[in-house]
């Protein structure tokens, strides 16, 4: 079963349930997935749809940082519990032992020497991570890495 079908699937277990914040949030995720499988005029691949969802995530945490600072706690826990839907269907996030043999292996496989390789290892690890690590601090691991 893709993500696509289990978000369908669970769609149908909120409505049961009636369950408002999980049906409203699993609504966002196949909204956006339609929205670019409209725009690109194709299907989309499993890798994409959970690209989209790990966006939902990232704007979610945003969002909180700014209800947060704002003092708006209420619709800060909100955006949590979206996040927490969200990332039910999103693969099991990689243990930091996992990223880093990933990262050496990229490195070797490039034979990345300093920082003008890091292009070349970004594109290796990306198809294995996506979703599944923050990019961000993977990026920030092979700078110091490389430097």
């Amino acid at each position: 079963m893709n993500t696509i079908e289990k978000l369908r699937a669970e769609q149908k277990n909120a409505m049961r349930a009636r369950d408002k914040v999980r049906l409203g949030t699993i609504r966002l995720a196949l909204a956006a997935i339609k929205q670019d499988e409209v725009d690109m005029r194709k299907s989309l691949s499993e890798p994409e749809v959970i690209s989209i969802l790990t966006k939902m995530v990232k704007q979610r945490k945003d969002s909180i940082a700014q209800y947060e600072a704002a003092g708006r706690q209420d619709l800060a826990d909100i955006e949590a519990r979206e996040i927490s839907v969200v990332q039910d269907f999103l693969p099991r996030p990689l243990s930091s032992d996992e990223l880093k043999v990933i990262i050496e292996n990229a490195i070797s496989t490039a034979s990345a020497t300093s920082i003008r390789d890091m292009g070349k290892v970004m594109g290796l690890i990306k198809p294995q991570i996506e979703g599944r690590a923050d990019m961000g601090l993977v990026g920030a691991d092979i700078k110091k890495r490389l430097s």
